[in-house]
């Protein structure tokens, strides 16, 4: 597989199909699934370049994200105090209601040709429930950067407690209230703290320059629910462990850190052994990606049945 400039790519052995006689002479839909304090307008760029080679692209949002996204009042006022406690609504979803809102949009593409699902960061988590699912709907999943569940990491929280995560950077210092009163881990992005700028830039794109940055951040949402966190998501060998997969791993990630990435990994293809991850190394990505989308979308198209 050809790869853009700064990528590499490890081959692993052929990957077992999906099974089911839906057809696969349609278009591919490539279902984008975005990651913790975000939306669907993070793959925007990705999305683009993918378009253009003639793919069909959802971006979707997931509930209370995006184009539905819930904006604390307080946060509108840049109240500090009045944020550390205003509820959330945010707070009453889980990897349940992300499965389901995804699911539905997996099941109107899938009625149209072949669809590859992708997730990053956070939203892996709900690629490998879609892929429990509805395997049958899907002709392969991709990870980048992203959770990957295992039985002994079965959520997110367990995964990002993981030794192997000991160099991540966790914005605690950058919380706004009590999570486990909230029910959401809430930030700041408008924050005009030099220290916290500091922090989330080197959580999210250590190497962008700075108005760059200042578009992602301005990109993030405010709340994301702790219990899509502690919700369980392993694969099951039988659905998600039967589907082709790919994981684009970055090696300047300081959110999902790249021995927790190498970890997720190993212990997937432990899992289904004749079904190994194919894995594409960005060494020099951070982890909302590289600035370029191209390789990325390089890897992505090539995915296409």
């Amino acid at each position: 597989m050809a790869l853009g400039a700064g990528a590499g790519v490890t081959p692993s052995a052929a990957t077992t199909g999906r099974g089911g006689s839906r057809s696969t002479a349609g278009t591919c839909t490539y279902v984008l699934v975005h990651g913790t304090h975000s939306a669907g307008a993070y793959w925007l760029p990705v999305a683009q370049e993918l378009t253009l080679r003639g793919h069909r692209v959802v971006a979707v949002d997931l509930p209370l994200h995006g184009s539905q996204a819930f904006v604390p009042e307080s946060y509108q006022r840049q109240d500090l105090v009045a944020m550390a406690t205003e509820p959330s609504p945010v707070a009453a979803l889980g990897l349940d209601n992300y499965e389901r809102h995804v699911t539905r949009v997996v099941r109107r593409a899938a009625a149209i040709g072949p669809v590859v699902l992708v997730g990053h960061s956070l939203g892996g988590a709900t690629v490998s429930r879609v892929s429990n699912a509805v395997p049958e709907l899907l002709d392969h999943i991709c990870y980048v950067a992203a959770f990957c569940p295992s039985p002994a990491l079965p959520t997110p929280d367990a995964c990002t407690a993981a030794p192997e995560n000991g160099d991540a950077l966790i914005p605690f210092d950058q919380i706004i209230g009590d999570p486990e009163q909230l029910g959401v881990m809430r930030l700041n992005p408008r924050t005009g703290d030099a220290g916290d700028l500091k922090a989330l830039r080197e959580m999210m794109c250590a190497d962008y320059p700075d108005n760059a940055f200042r578009q992602r951040l301005g990109s993030l949402q405010t709340d994301e629910s702790t219990t899509a966190y502690a919700g369980r998501a392993v694969g099951e060998p039988e659905t998600w462990g039967r589907l082709p997969r790919t994981y684009l791993r970055f090696g300047k990630d300081r959110t999902i850190a790249t021995k927790l990435q190498d970890r997720m990994i190993a212990e997937a293809d432990m899992l289904t052994p004749r079904n190994p991850f194919r894995v594409h190394d960005f060494p020099t990505a951070s982890h909302i990606g590289p600035l370029d989308p191209t390789p990325v979308a390089s890897v992505l198209a090539a995915l296409a049945p």
